[in-house]
């Protein structure tokens, strides 16, 4: 197993809680004590308006209310929803929510965006149906996503309201007021491996994340999206490569391994994934667990 000819980067890690079967003090109390561990960068969310497994009828968060509460009750870490659905908000009101929270923090969001959930899956059909959002096939989706990268950007940019007379999305006097802190707008992350995401990746991502599997086909889709960046004239290495691993509590190794061979394979913005319920300093654990896989691994948190 090999890497890309990118030059290698220093290696983040960071966190992701599931906002789901799980209540807010517990999250906060991550957070929070994630904050305070300097190995841990930053962390994430994911976007789903119900259980994905557990209770189907358990409670599930809204993403970016609850990111926005979290924001302001930590000060250090980056953090953002890996990867917000573009189904699920109109792009200009996202923008706005976006925005919002970045102001909120101080300028520390990573704004992760993807095309959604396929609709043949039972519990994302589950999920549209119960909210009353619209079935599009694919590539609508993506369609879709690439103008909303686009016309999120320019709403973070612009100063002047502008029309957008897209195919998927028709704006008059499109403005985003307050912008971002950060300038010249927050970090765009991409999310997906399909052939036709990875084209909105090359053109549009600061950073693109595999959202899990194995990680050969994860240095596969890389390659792959290496060869869609060539295709356009964008050197692969501006866009940082970024995937989300499992964490076992009983089984630290496996994931220790896991680690390893994803930085081997040119990822060096890792995204542990926690489950609920989180054993008590489990921020401090995964620190000392996995941003150093060349030290013996402590104990499980369990």
């Amino acid at each position: 197993m090999t890497g890309s000819h990118r030059p290698a980067r220093r290696p983040s890690f960071g966190i992701m809680t599931p906002p789901s079967q799980v209540g807010y003090a517990d999250l906060l109390r991550v957070w929070r004590e994630a904050d305070g561990v300097p190995q841990i960068e930053h962390a994430w969310l994911f976007d789903h308006l119900m259980p994905l497994g557990g209770d189907p009828n358990g409670p599930t968060f809204e993403a970016w209310t609850l990111l926005s509460a979290l924001a302001a009750r930590t000060e250090r870490l980056r953090f953002g929803v890996m990867v917000t659905s573009n189904r699920f908000r109109p792009p200009a009101v996202l923008a706005k929510i976006a925005a919002t929270v970045d102001v909120v923090s101080g300028g520390r969001l990573e704004f992760g965006i993807g095309a959604g959930s396929r609709t043949d899956v039972s519990w994302a059909r589950r999920e549209y149906d119960a909210h009353g959002l619209p079935y599009h096939d694919a590539a609508h989706a993506v369609g879709a996503l690439a103008e909303a990268c686009a016309l999120i950007r320019r709403l973070w940019t612009a100063t002047e309201p502008f029309d957008f007379p897209g195919d998927h999305y028709r704006l008059a006097g499109a403005f985003c007021a307050p912008k971002p802190v950060q300038r010249p707008h927050p970090p765009l992350v991409i999310g997906g491996q399909a052939t036709r995401t990875l084209r909105v990746v090359a053109e549009h991502a600061d950073r693109w994340n595999m959202p899990g599997g194995s990680i050969d086909h994860a240095i596969e889709v890389s390659a792959r999206l290496d060869r869609l960046c060539a295709e356009i004239g964008r050197n692969p290495a501006e866009i940082t490569r970024s995937i989300v691993l499992p964490v076992s509590y009983d089984r630290p190794d496996d994931t220790r391994q896991a680690v390893r061979e994803a930085l081997d394979g040119g990822f060096d913005h890792i995204v542990l994934g926690l489950s609920a319920p989180y054993p008590a300093g489990v921020a401090r654990w995964v620190a000392d667990t996995f941003t150093d896989t060349s030290n013996p691994a402590p104990r499980s948190p369990r």
